[in-house]
């Protein structure tokens, strides 16, 4: 699933291509991609124009000039591509709008477990998906105040709690794991367990995750690429993601690979002890 560096790529590489332009026609072509009726959000939408394109962790907001915000959540394999050439539109293309220089802006969902849904623009903060989102890395936000609270009310392991996007938001998989060996918490630790030291570490590390993560153009370890169809090579940089087998490169024990909370997770049972 795209987290928050990969969104915010998509969001960089469409504004770059779309903001200003009028959107001409709108084609549903999987209605259960939109959250609500189908028909008024192709009626709202033909002859808005994209005003800005914002996110908020790992939900894209594509202003329309009229007072309405696309709210899209890409889920697991979403992806947008502008491209004025029809051989772009495939079986996976299942939102497609016309912009009025004559390029399409599609999405395309392998899986189909995306969703949009059209939303008064001043209402976003009543919006139930955004409403419920905790505070993510970056943000004024984001502070031990706020952080310590949330992650201490709960006794379930620090995985499940730091992907709980209530606790905090814009994190997935691949960058919870990746941040956990960086503060060296095992991922099965209580919560509770955590001393307002690890808390503080965990708010620094996602930062600094999170900044590594924009600036390679996200993980591409799957199928993930941008609006502009590139790549991210922040997969490069991982230090126990997906390296299951090899050595830890803080100690040089073997990454281990287990299940926590039904989730693949990657840790070094060395430098990540269970409090």
């Amino acid at each position: 699933m795209p987290e928050m560096p990969e969104v915010e790529t998509v969001r960089r590489s469409l504004i770059a291509q779309v903001k200003g332009r009028k959107i001409t026609h709108v084609e549903i072509r999987y209605p259960d991609l939109i959250t609500g009726d189908v028909d008024q959000f192709v009626e709202f939408v033909t002859g808005a124009t994209i005003s800005d394109i914002g996110r908020r962790a790992k939900f894209l907001l594509i202003h329309l000039n009229n007072g309405y915000t696309i709210i899209s959540h890409l889920r697991m394999e979403g992806k947008y591509r502008i491209s004025a050439d029809p051989s772009a539109i495939d079986k996976h293309s299942h939102a497609i709008f016309t912009l009025d220089n004559g390029q399409k802006m599609i999405y395309n969902d392998v899986r189909k477990f995306g969703r949009m849904q059209l939303w008064n623009t001043d209402d976003l903060s009543d919006n139930k998906s955004l409403k419920k989102l905790g505070p993510e890395p970056l943000s004024a936000e984001f502070t031990f105040q706020n952080l310590k609270p949330r992650i201490m009310r709960h006794h379930k392991d620090i995985k499940t709690v730091l992907l709980d996007q209530s606790v905090m938001s814009g994190l997935g998989n691949i960058y919870v794991d990746e941040v956990l060996w960086k503060v060296k918490l095992h991922p099965e630790t209580p919560s509770n367990h955590l001393s307002d030291e690890d808390i503080q570490k965990i708010i620094e590390a996602s930062n600094q995750e999170m900044d590594k993560g924009i600036a390679a153009g996200g993980s591409s370890i799957r199928t993930y690429v941008d609006a502009t169809g590139h790549k991210g090579t922040m997969q490069n940089n991982l230090k126990v993601y997906g390296k299951e087998g090899t050595p830890c490169p803080r100690c040089g024990t073997e990454i281990k690979k287990i299940k926590v909370g039904g989730r693949g997770t990657h840790f070094c049972p060395k430098c990540q002890v269970v409090k």
